[in-house]
């Protein structure tokens, strides 16, 4: 292994880049994602920041069931963010479609259209949960490394 892709590695695991897209959300788990990078949580005091662009960013958090306005653009966002990206499913509704799950404009989870890696199920989820599902995923980065999709829930 080359000196760069330690160093990309490391990087990857001690200060990821998160980004988070809204697929249809009531705002509940928005606002608590939102709430776990202040001051009170401060998910930044282990290394996360949030990016406003998918080129930059390693993370992809999504809230909300995925419609059939919102399918296409978080395609588009995933296929902009580089190689090793993660993706956290946030809330019932953007795990199992939660209760749009059948509606005529809902496509299910963020899973029916992008591999997601962790689920943190929940309505609305606690800011506690984001930052224990962020800490196991980094964690994962330790013991394994990324081939497509772990699956873990937290």
């Amino acid at each position: 292994m080359s000196l760069i892709k330690k160093a990309i590695d490391w990087g990857t695991k001690k200060s990821p880049w998160i980004i988070h897209f809204n697929a249809g959300a009531c705002n509940g788990c928005d606002i608590e994602t939102i709430d776990s990078l202040t001051p009170r949580y401060d998910l930044e005091r282990v290394g996360i920041l949030k990016q406003g662009s998918p080129r930059h960013a390693d993370v992809l958090i999504c809230t909300g069931a995925v419609t059939l306005q919102t399918r296409d653009r978080l395609i588009q966002i995933y296929e902009q963010m580089s190689d090793p990206k993660f993706v956290i499913a946030i809330g019932t509704c953007a795990c199992t479609g939660g209760i749009f799950e059948d509606c005529y404009c809902v496509t299910g989870g963020i899973d029916s259209v992008i591999p997601v890696d962790v689920y943190i199920p929940g309505c609305a989820v606690r800011p506690e949960a984001i930052i224990s599902a962020v800490d196991k995923l980094l964690g994962s980065l330790d013991n394994d490394k990324k081939e497509g999709g772990g699956n873990y829930e937290s």
